[in-house]
């Protein structure tokens, strides 16, 4: 038996929006006419896809749109024939062409709308969407992160490594985390990419510069020794960083992100008694806005 906890059905899906140019906010809400619902596009995982891939994937094929991946929005469960259905949702800003003209009748959706976010709450059949085009019109918290802090991927042993630490390289594991950094963290739209100067910083961001045609710039104030020594230093980068414009994506090591995610308020809930965030080799924070009114959302890894 399935609990909640444990779901029987896993789905991902995504909140398209957009902004009017009188300032108001748009989402898409879709009619299903095997359900004859109005819902929030969404569907199952493909074999290997990242909850996240399959939102993009699933708004694509229902809806012709793209869009680029904001925060983490509501997560839903309800009871389906087989169990419980968890469905776990990401705010997209909708990107390129967001004409209705891109919209091809199918299979699944026939019909798609532009609304404005009340009255797409209003038109969706059910209770729990209506829940998640709420938490699209939150005002407290930014809709997409403008940092992307990236701890670096796995380097072996460091006792298993003759030369200066700064140069210990990532291993196997390492590049391979690495290499799905560069599929997924793309969705995001970044702009700028910055690393540490540790080796097996800069590997672990070097393939999605790379797929991103960008190059990997320096940031010292945020290598491990450096921030120890100034960390105002380093939260001042952070805090420029958190301003904008765009998004930046930030390899740094073990021994300075959890002190910047304390320092802006970001805390763990995830195991009794445990404070310090965590902050597992490969994985992502993405982060926005401002202490007070911070979103921040954990990926511990995409698959690898």
């Amino acid at each position: 038996m399935s609990s909640l906890a444990d779901p029987a059905v896993l789905a991902a899906g995504g909140v398209l929006w957009r902004t009017e140019p009188g300032g108001g906010l748009e989402t898409v809400v879709v009619h299903r006419p095997r359900y004859d619902d109005w819902s929030l596009p969404k569907g199952k995982p493909e074999d290997g896809e990242h909850l996240l891939e399959t939102a993009i994937r699933e708004v694509v094929e229902e809806t012709g749109l793209r869009g680029v991946v904001g925060r983490r929005g509501v997560r839903t469960t309800y009871a389906v024939p087989e169990g419980r259905k968890r469905v776990d949702y990401w705010l997209m800003r909708a990107a390129g062409d967001d004409s209705p003209d891109r919209f091809v009748p199918n299979d699944e959706v026939d019909d798609l709308r532009w609304l404005p976010a009340d009255d797409a709450a209003a038109l969706c059949t059910h209770p729990h969407d209506r829940a998640v085009v709420a938490d699209l019109a939150r005002t407290d918290v930014p809709r997409a992160p403008a940092l992307l802090l990236v701890r670096h991927g796995r380097a072996g042993d460091r006792s298993e490594w003759d030369g200066p630490d700064e140069l210990r390289p990532l291993d196997h594991r390492g590049r391979a985390q690495a290499r799905r950094l560069a599929d997924v963290l793309p969705l995001f739209g970044p702009t700028t990419v910055l690393s540490a100067e540790r080796t097996r910083c800069q590997e672990t961001v070097q393939p999605l510069a790379d797929a991103l045609g960008l190059p990997v710039e320096p940031l010292p104030e945020l290598g491990e020794e450096e921030f120890a020594d100034d960390p105002q230093a380093g939260l001042a980068v952070v805090d420029r960083l958190l301003a904008g414009p765009g998004v930046t994506v930030v390899c740094s090591q073990g021994g300075a992100i959890p002190s910047v995610l304390m320092a802006l308020g970001v805390r763990w809930d995830g195991l009794p008694g445990r404070l310090w965030p965590p902050c597992a080799k490969g994985s992502v924070w993405a982060l926005g806005g401002r202490p007070g009114g911070l979103s921040a959302d954990y990926y511990r890894n995409f698959g690898t």
